[in-house]
């Protein structure tokens, strides 16, 4: 049984939780939380699976702005992990940041392991080889995203807050974020700090003041992916992918399918931080290659 412990317990961590109870081949390790994780992780014996032998994965559910750092100390201890880190434009540096560290200490820290980036990245993968030349466009929405929602709430003032993504077409997206203020603060002050974080400054964004978040709340989301190309020299290809999804649950089940990845990864000595346009297909899935191929090919 693959040993798979959850840090952060936020509305993914409750998923991954619901996911690894639900896979054939894991047990939960136990569940931290931020303040506490670094040094139980890290010198820890499992009091659901009473033994010694260290957790195998760490699912990283924290806001991504938290996922260097922890997933950093944890390769450096020998811990391997997956993390949902959804900043897109950092991606390629935090690969770069964390691959010698988990390859001098014989781990896998699998990155933006969600469903975009993610399991989206390898549908463009896919589309891609299937038409080398053209366009993919990827319309989000409309729905909750979760890490420009945790971004608005960061900011100082914002007592609550709710970022949806509302697309445009040709994989342009308005952002509407609702707030509920902190007692005292002032709304012009903090709509321009969430104007200016970097989640929302390459987008056409409107910060809207509400009595209630929750009132507004739903973890509803989905994603249109279109690509138009040339396949050899042959034009007119047209390739559409969709899915209307629950937002947390998804993010969770594919975490938890790359614990797997990187449990296997690390069984057959292959090392360092890795995208999951890297990762082979099927050491995402429980049972063998054999009961897989038979199934799928």
């Amino acid at each position: 049984m693959i040993k798979v412990a959850i840090l952060g317990y936020g509305n993914i961590g409750r998923a991954a939780e619901e996911a690894i109870k639900a896979a054939p081949d894991m047990q939960l390790a136990g569940i931290f939380h931020h303040n506490d994780c670094l040094d139980k992780l890290t010198n820890y014996q499992s009091p659901i699976t009473n033994d010694e032998r260290p957790v195998d994965v760490v699912l990283l559910c924290t806001p991504t702005r938290e996922v260097p750092k922890f997933a950093a100390v944890l390769a450096a201890k020998g811990i391997c992990t997956v993390d949902s880190f959804d900043i897109h434009g950092q991606i390629s540096t935090l690969r770069a940041q964390l691959n010698p560290v988990c390859e001098a200490n014989k781990t896998v820290s699998i990155i933006s392991a969600g469903w975009d980036p993610g399991s989206d990245s390898v549908v463009r993968a896919l589309l891609m080889a299937m038409a080398p030349k053209g366009i993919t466009y990827t319309n989000f929405g409309p729905g909750r995203s979760m890490g420009h929602s945790v971004a608005a709430k960061a900011i100082k003032g914002v007592k609550n807050a709710l970022s949806m993504t509302i697309p445009l077409g040709t994989g342009v997206h308005r952002r509407m974020v609702y707030i509920e203020l902190e007692e005292g603060a002032d709304f012009k002050t903090v709509e321009a700090a969430i104007l200016a974080d970097d989640y929302f400054a390459h987008d056409e964004t409107h910060v809207i003041p509400v009595e209630s978040v929750d009132a507004l709340n739903n973890v509803a989301h989905g994603v249109n992916l279109v690509r138009s190309g040339v396949s050899g020299e042959t034009h007119n290809q047209r390739f559409e992918f969709n899915m209307t999804i629950n937002n947390p649950a998804l993010t969770g089940q594919v975490m938890v399918s790359c614990a797997r990845a990187a449990f296997r990864m690390r069984q057959h000595g292959e090392y360092g931080a890795k995208t999951m346009i890297e990762l082979r297909p099927i050491d995402l899935l429980p049972g063998t290659n054999e009961e897989n191929i038979k199934a799928l090919v």
